[in-house]
């Protein structure tokens, strides 16, 4: 039986305008400085974790709802070819929480993926594991050696984003994931983790729909 680990919670990035009040937040981005990184559109839906048999959502032992189904049917599609040991992480999408989307072209997006030590592969093993399992990666923003003054600099629209993650290029132990890992959440974006789950199932578009 794979061994199952919670998705961390990932910090803020200091200029962040839509910290909550449990949220964590980095101090200063020295960790970033020199670093090359890769920033991607941060997606509104339930992070999850898939393995080679069963997943989870952010919780270890999630209720049952419609909204998994699809990531469910997703992974009894693909479980096979995950290595023992190993975890994939990404967003679920079929439902709407606070944006709505219409032109997606999968329900899961990854966005990162574990080995059987606990560690983040690098970022191009990831986009190589995304084009092998058939799903995609979030869109990517930049990529480059860290610029403080360009990345704070990146559009966020309010009526399609929610706002956009930096991690490193290379890959880092599970230990290390806040010096590897950061947010930015634009200002009134309305987390909806929770009380989502009571309102009717909403649908988010697949590009391919009519």
């Amino acid at each position: 039986m794979d061994a199952r680990r919670k998705y961390p919670r990932t910090p803020h990035l200091p200029w962040s305008s839509g910290v909550g009040t449990d949220d964590d937040s980095l101090p200063n981005t020295h960790a970033f400085v020199g670093q090359e990184v890769v920033v991607t559109e941060k997606l509104d839906g339930e992070n999850t974790t898939l393995y080679r048999r069963g997943l989870h959502a952010r919780s270890l032992d999630p209720r049952p709802h419609p909204s998994r189904d699809w990531v469910k049917g997703l992974q009894s599609r693909v479980g096979y070819l995950i290595p023992d040991g190993w975890r994939v992480c990404g967003e679920n999408l079929y439902a709407r929480h606070s944006l709505g989307y219409h032109e997606l072209d999968s329900h899961f997006y990854l966005f990162s993926i574990w080995d059987e030590t606990n560690t983040s592969l690098n970022w191009d093993e990831t986009l190589a594991w995304a084009e092998r399992l058939g799903v995609p990666t979030p869109r990517q923003l930049y990529r480059g050696f860290w610029d403080e003054r360009l990345i704070r600099a990146l559009p966020v629209d309010p009526e399609v984003m929610e706002g956009y993650v930096v991690r490193t290029v290379r890959g880092f132990a599970y230990a290390a994931f806040q010096d590897h890992l950061a947010k930015y959440v634009r200002a009134g974006h309305v987390q909806t983790d929770e009380h989502w789950m009571h309102q009717a199932v909403t649908p988010n578009r697949l590009r391919k729909e009519p």
